[in-house]
């Protein structure tokens, strides 16, 4: 049974950071991919940063570039995303996902995290 479960969302000022989780397991293989995703309310799922577990490269969505970083730790199956230099339009329920064949995960994975919220005023 696969699980994804995220923490370390929370309420930020602007310019503020967080750090956010997701442990996964129940995973057969140790190599697949892991992202978030950020959705707002009445907006479309987007795609924010991703990582292949194996070769641990990344993917990242341009409005984030430069500001957030993903990372892995094997050992722990989990991936952390830090969210630097945040601004209010990175307020949003953030989902943790993960894909056996696609990386940044497709938007049809059965796998996903409960998602947990941040909010930049």
């Amino acid at each position: 049974h696969v699980q994804l479960v995220e923490s370390g969302g929370g309420s930020v000022q602007a310019g503020g950071s967080l750090r956010l989780s997701c442990a996964a397991s129940g995973f057969t293989g140790r190599r697949f991919c892991m992202g978030w995703f950020r959705q707002d309310p009445g907006k479309g799922r987007e795609g924010v940063a991703a990582i292949y577990t194996g070769s641990g490269s990344t993917h990242y969505a341009d409005s984030v570039k430069g500001r957030f970083t993903i990372s892995r730790d094997n050992a722990k199956n989990t991936v952390y995303l830090l969210m630097n230099s945040l601004k209010p339009d990175d307020t949003a329920m953030y989902y943790c996902a993960a894909d056996h064949g696609s990386c940044p995960p497709s938007r049809n994975t059965g796998y996903w995290g409960q998602g947990t919220q941040v909010t930049v005023s």
